[in-house]
């Protein structure tokens, strides 16, 4: 399952109509669409502080992110599948375009950030493949911003199915992965752990050397 059908399935959730995930061991996970389409604040803060020059937000969903970075002067460029991310990303007047995050971006190896927030180092269920693809779009000394599972040792892959109402989607490889794991996988695609978030979310910038 490629990353571009990945985001098509949350297309009712990037709208912000209620959804859930469940995964194959039997959980299930309420998505916060609220934060998605609302304005960026609280605790994303974290990761807009720590942007201060070119940032790509890849899975950008409704834009949020780049809305903010946008306003603080910060060039930014949104990245995402998504035609609902699309729509809320024009109406926000934001720079995104509808690609898929591994196939050729503008810019490549010219990046000072990297966001991948809300989650979205589970798209594909590599998360390995998807911090070094991260790694590959950063100039020298640029940082990766991931949000991590609060759950610091966890680390977990598998097929979720995103569920809106009754509907059940088509299973997806996923993964999950809190910030003990993510500081070692980082680790051996030349990423390094320079800082770390813990608090109702949970957030790790990783630099590149």
């Amino acid at each position: 399952m490629t990353a571009a059908a990945t985001r098509l399935a949350f297309d009712a959730a990037l709208a912000g109509i209620p959804s859930r995930l469940l995964c194959s061991d039997g959980t299930e996970v309420l998505l916060d669409v609220s934060r998605w389409t609302d304005a960026a604040g609280g605790e994303d803060d974290w990761l807009l502080d720590r942007c201060s020059g070119p940032t790509v937000d890849l899975g950008c969903g409704p834009g949020r992110l780049v809305a903010a970075l946008a306003q603080r002067g910060v060039p930014v460029l949104g990245v995402d599948q998504s035609g609902v991310a699309a729509t809320h990303c024009r109406r926000r007047r934001v720079s995104m375009i509808r690609q898929d995050l591994f196939a050729p971006l503008p810019t490549e190896g010219d990046w000072g950030h990297v966001l991948l927030a809300d989650g979205n180092i589970g798209i594909g269920g590599e998360p390995d493949r998807l911090l070094e693809r991260a790694s590959r779009l950063l100039a020298p000394g640029g940082t990766v911003l991931v949000e991590a599972d609060p759950r610091p040792e966890l680390v977990w892959t598998g097929t979720v199915q995103v569920c809106t109402g009754p509907a059940v989607g088509e299973p997806l490889p996923w993964a999950v992965v809190g910030i003990e794991e993510l500081t070692r996988m980082a680790a051996s695609v030349g990423l390094a752990t320079t800082a770390r978030y813990t608090g109702h979310r949970s957030f790790v910038e990783l630099t590149r050397s």
